[in-house]
């Protein structure tokens, strides 16, 4: 990027100059300083948000057509995360959270311009492409599981020059994004298309094949010169309650893949579902999809719901019912087995538990029936180790070290490890495979970076006009239902995204506002030419009197004075 970092210079103290007045003027002077940033530094997938927000940002500037610049953007995004298309929709954005855009009208919609850029990739039939100077490697990988970990691990290795074999027992790609995600949220020539893109870099995946049954642990570990282990957490949870057992109950994951495979799943006039994040969510709208009236029962309130809040908020739009504060005890079933109803308890919240969230306590004589057709639990879920024992003969979760090696050729990502976002499977992919090409090659192991989040507080907020954030557009709620399958969310427009891209404050790194050209009186910044993000000016400290106007003017916190 070219970014300049000028050391302290020791000079002695000037009078006169830019100080005015013939004082004594500091010794301090500028200092051009990349800093991280809220979004960067949230960012589970560890993408590069503001580099490639301000390259199409800043196109004018460097004189690079929209197309160009576009093209540049996906790349430098794609080079920590393969399937921005993808991220853009199920991701709930917690680079968001603190972006310093919120200080005045709102954070940008990093996830909206994620989207609308991994669709354009595919609209353009970008292709992923190999790092230049890398050369074809001997060694050859192998990936157990064909989801974000696994394929983003697959990714990295393969644009690096490895040979890689994922292995996947289902029939389709993608993990949970396929089998655990509507697609009405997710389509599925969305994701095909990001997961085609892994194949043509070289990556063979190999479907309907699982470890341990299709092929032995041991001749994984003979074909391969390491192995990660990415199977997700496919195995819905039990509650453990009477009358769980039979027909027309399902874990959450079970009931989404039955769907997500097409499988026409009956489950009644009325189903409710047990718990409170994103798959009780997604099992609730897929049940409403069926014809079912549906009822989702949490032991917490609505606040405590770990659910995307959207998503909560769309549900209801289609008459899913939440019943807050109430928790299973028994499943109801007639002579004939079928499910007759549900046997619910009040609960009440007590003091925080270990996910901070306040403890629900049962209250004692509160039972009441619910008459129900079907239940779907989905208060969580874990790794499936059947016929994986060869590797974790105990089935507990598995632990790494920091960069993701669970023991010597082993490496893992992902909800093997703990349950999280498809963001974090992503990143924890990346970290193992930059590792392992650098075991495999004897470098050093990638280190974290120690780059500062700048101060918020050198945001200088009332330089940048005020502009409205832009939103995801939605279908008319009363089609939801009448086309199950299509897509709810409607991206944004051309116009708005360019827009929304122009919101980017560009915390921390120089975007050629000017300013401290301007005001700088002695002339100590100069333009360069082929100016890019952060790469606008060079400073001549042989004239500087330390005035400091060029820091106190500078709307980004790019320049420090040292």
């Amino acid at each position: 990027m070219g970014l300049l970092k000028k050391k302290k210079t020791t000079k002695p103290l000037r009078t006169g100059g830019g100080g005015g007045g013939g004082g004594s003027v500091s010794a301090l002077r500028p200092a051009q300083t990349a800093k991280n940033v809220p979004c960067i530094d949230t960012c589970p997938s560890g993408t590069d948000i503001r580099g490639w927000i301000q390259l199409i940002a800043q196109r004018d500037k460097m004189k690079v057509d929209k197309d160009k610049a576009m093209e540049d953007a996906w790349r430098l995004l794609v080079n920590s995360n393969p399937f921005p298309s993808t991220m853009g929709r199920v991701c709930p954005h917690p680079c968001e959270k603190d972006c310093n855009r919120g200080l005045k009208d709102g954070a940008v919609s990093i996830n909206c311009l994620e989207q609308y850029i991994g669709d354009w990739a595919i609209e353009h039939n970008l292709a992923l492409e190999k790092l230049e100077g890398e050369d074809d490697k001997s060694e050859s990988i192998g990936v157990i599981g064909a989801g974000p970990a696994g394929l983003s691990f697959a990714y990295q290795l393969a644009r690096r020059g490895y040979k890689v074999t994922v292995y996947e027992k289902h029939s389709k790609a993608g993990g949970m994004l396929y089998w655990g995600i509507p697609f009405y949220r997710l389509p599925a020539d969305v994701l095909a298309a990001e997961i085609k893109r892994v194949e043509d870099l070289g990556v063979e995946i190999k479907l309907n094949t699982a470890v341990g049954k299709d092929i032995s642990v041991e001749e994984l570990n003979s074909k391969h010169a390491a192995v990660f282990l990415g199977i997700g957490a496919h195995k819905g949870r039990a509650m453990n309650i009477p009358g769980e057992e039979g027909s027309m109950v399902w874990t959450g994951t079970d009931y989404l893949y039955k769907v997500n495979d097409g499988e026409n799943v009956d489950v009644g006039k009325s189903c409710v579902v047990i718990g409170g994040g994103d798959t009780a969510i997604d099992a609730a709208r897929a049940a409403r999809r069926a014809g079912a009236d549906v009822t989702i029962l949490y032991r917490r309130t609505r606040t405590e719901m770990p659910a995307i809040d959207s998503e909560i908020e769309d549900a209801l739009k289609e008459d899913v019912k939440l019943e807050l504060l109430v928790a299973p005890v028994e499943i109801k079933r007639g002579d004939d087995g079928k499910v007759t109803g549900i046997v619910v308890r009040k609960m009440e919240l007590g003091e925080p538990d270990d996910s901070g969230r306040r403890r629900p306590v049962p209250i004692d004589g509160s039972d009441y029936e619910i008459a129900v057709d079907s239940v779907v639990a989905a208060i969580s879920q874990n790794p499936d180790w059947s016929s994986l024992e060869a590797i974790n003969p105990e089935g507990k979760w598995l632990n790494t070290d920091e960069h993701g090696l669970v023991q010597d050729k082993l490496w893992a990502g992902g909800d093997v490890l703990n349950l999280g976002l498809a963001t974090i499977a992503v990143g924890q992919g990346r970290e193992a495979a930059l590792a392992l090409d650098a075991t495999l090659r004897g470098k050093p192991l990638p280190a974290k970076s120690k780059i500062p989040v700048v101060d918020k507080n050198k945001i200088k907020i009332d330089f940048y006009p005020a502009v409205d954030r832009s939103e995801r557009g939605h279908r008319p709620v009363d089609g939801w239902l009448s086309s199950p399958d299509e897509e709810i969310a409607i991206g944004l427009s051309e116009e708005q995204f360019l827009q929304e891209i122009g919101r980017c404050f560009s915390c921390g790194l120089c975007f050629g506002c000017e300013n401290c050209w301007m005001y700088c009186t002695p002339s100590c910044f100069k333009k360069v030419d082929g100016a890019s993000p952060g790469d606008y000016y060079k400073v001549t400290l042989d004239t500087c009197d330390g005035c400091s106007k060029c820091a106190d003017e500078c709307p980004c916190g790019f320049l420090d004075m040292v």
